[in-house]
């Protein structure tokens, strides 16, 4: 008898023809775009000798971010300085962002002071929509990367509208009295009250800017300012504490301004609002208030300088490619 054969002997089914699986990467648009950018800039240097010597887009990108932190220093010293001066009274009151360009302004060569500001404020305005939007500083899509990059994105807008106070400066002689900031945040709450619920939003902004408040406070002391610096140790250390007290002086020169918004919504009296220069003088007719307002403006004056700090050290990585996720 014939033996039968084992099943491993046995022939097998062939299996079907499977063709290789070929992956074709699809590019991005925001890559595509960045892409197209560094190309035109090519071509715009191979082609005109004026823009031979401009560097490339990741290098103008950086240099825009330094000429920011500059403007954002030059901003705050002038505030510190303005209100320390006031908090002595040496000259005027205590101001806010808008007041000390509004001062500039009234200077010899202070249109150039508003152009010069303005553009640097805008290019400062940019580098915040590439963290913000592009993550530029790498934060990730986690929930704190994503509270990071929102902080980002609210001062930008802030700085935004900064800089477009300084050309309206630049084209228009500023009013310096301070009446006229304390009467259009009037009339800016006013109608925040006649909508529907008015009272209840106004109370809910001046709460939100409270938080922003408290939550600059903390980060004073739990934030690492020198993480982002591209310098020694030494001097990481000796210039973190800038940076600290200039978080403190922000987070506690919103505070008045907030409280005094919660109020006037919880007693629907627009009259109640003030501005952020008024709301500084308050604290300094309180008792002891000149000597919080001068630790205030060496808060300001500190964190001006950490900004020109930045300007110097910080690591600017400008995104390799334009992609919000």
């Amino acid at each position: 008898m014939r033996a039968k054969a084992a099943p491993q002997d046995r022939p097998q089914p062939a299996e079907p023809y499977t063709a290789p699986r070929v992956t074709v990467a699809v590019p991005s648009p925001f890559t595509s775009l960045r892409s197209r950018l560094a190309r035109a800039g090519d071509f715009g240097r191979r082609k005109s000798s004026a823009l031979r010597g401009l560097p490339p887009l990741h290098d103008l990108l950086e240099l825009t971010a330094r000429v920011g932190y500059g403007a954002r220093g030059f901003v705050y010293l002038s505030v510190g300085l303005l209100t320390l001066l006031g908090a002595v009274d040496f000259a005027g009151d205590a101001v806010s962002a808008r007041g000390a360009l509004a001062w500039l302004a009234d200077t010899p060569f202070g249109r150039l002071w508003m152009m010069a500001v303005g553009i640097g404020l805008c290019a400062f305005v940019m580098w915040r929509v590439l963290q913000s939007v592009f993550d530029a500083d790498h934060q990730g899509t986690s929930l704190e990367g994503l509270s990071h990059r929102m902080a980002q994105a609210f001062s930008g807008s802030s700085y935004a509208i900064l800089a477009f106070t300084a050309f309206h400066f630049m084209a228009r002689k500023p009013e310096t009295t301070k009446a006229a900031d304390v009467e259009a945040s009037r009339e800016r709450a006013q109608t925040v009250m006649s909508l529907p619920l008015g009272d209840e939003i106004l109370m809910a902004a001046g709460a939100a800017l409270f938080t922003l408040g408290l939550v600059t406070i903390r980060r004073a002391w739990h934030e690492d300012f020198t993480e982002y610096l591209a310098c020694s140790a030494k001097t990481s250390r000796r210039v973190a504490p800038l940076a600290r007290a200039g978080y403190v002086a922000r987070g506690l020169a919103y505070l008045p301004l907030a409280i005094l918004i919660i109020l006037a919504g919880w007693n629907s009296r627009s009259s109640q609002v003030s501005s952020f220069g008024s709301a500084l003088d308050a604290v300094e007719r309180q008792p002891g208030g000149a000597w919080v307002l001068a630790a205030a403006a060496l808060g300001f004056m500190a964190f001006g300088v950490f900004s020109f700090i930045e300007a110097r050290f910080r690591r600017i990585r400008p995104p390799r490619d334009l992609n919000p996720l």
